[in-house]
């Protein structure tokens, strides 16, 4: 007898009160608001059985209910968009958790399905995310940009700010830089776990919330992806972002 699927739900953590761009989940993007963009990318991902937008704010509720999403309210005093994820689904039996950011409007729903996919069909990774390479050098030495490591299976080695890994002399052959894409798959045990912990020294340093994760131990799955995300962040990436989803074909 086949074992039942795991559920699988993807949450969107949308929180009003933004430090560089204060409301950005309502921001108009070719006339929608951002969250909604990330909320309809996230609905054509393959493996999902729910998806819900987590905020603490009532007008970000109101808009997405407008357009017929679910939403779940949480306090206003998490510190990150994983311990507000952890309460909206306080309630929820899914087994493993997709962690979609808020402010990523053009997120590939093919990568939202191989997280997914791969937390669902292999137990011994307590986490999955997702990097891209990186072919700008500047973004080397830009702390914006996130770096991360891995052994040859794909397993996370470190996250950081800095260029890692550090050239010391000539590069050798088929060395690769990746930028780590903010997109999260958990395994709801190891959710549960990281939650009830406060943030690591490491955490605390890079102020990067997975680090928090390989304190504790957890096996990191990266999967490599051509995508490098559009993050909305500040005002300067509005009209990026909008310039991106018209070469996409998805507004005009």
């Amino acid at each position: 007898m086949q074992a039942d699927k795991p559920r699988v739900v993807g949450v969107i953590p949308a929180r009003y009160g933004s430090t560089r761009l204060p409301g950005k989940s309502l921001i108009p993007l070719c006339g929608k608001p951002l969250v909604i963009w990330v909320l309809e990318r996230a609905r054509q991902a393959a493996g999902l059985d729910d998806v819900c937008v987590a905020t603490d704010d009532e007008r970000i509720r109101a808009v997405v209910e407008a357009h017929g999403g679910r939403v779940a309210m949480t306090r206003a005093d998490h510190p990150s968009g994983t311990d507000r994820i952890a309460e909206a689904l306080a309630d929820d039996a899914a087994e493993v958790v997709i962690n979609i950011q808020g402010d990523e409007p053009l997120i590939d729903p093919a990568l939202i399905t191989g997280l997914a996919r791969r937390l669902t069909s292999e137990p011994e990774w307590a986490m999955a995310t997702a990097a891209a390479p990186i072919d700008d050098p500047s973004d080397l030495a830009n702390p914006a940009v996130v770096k991360v490591v891995c052994d040859r299976r794909g397993r996370a080695l470190y996250f950081s700010r800095a260029t890692i890994p550090f050239v010391r002399d000539a590069a050798p052959a088929g060395l690769r830089h990746f930028r780590h894409i903010g997109v999260y798959g958990y395994r709801r045990d190891f959710l549960r776990r990281m939650v009830a912990e406060p943030p690591c020294l490491l955490e605390r340093t890079e102020k990067l919330e997975q680090l928090r994760a390989l304190d504790l131990g957890a096996a990191i799955l990266v999967l490599e992806t051509a995508w490098a995300g559009i993050g909305v962040d500040t005002p300067d990436d509005v009209p990026r972002a909008e310039a991106a989803l018209r070469r996409a074909g998805l507004a005009r």
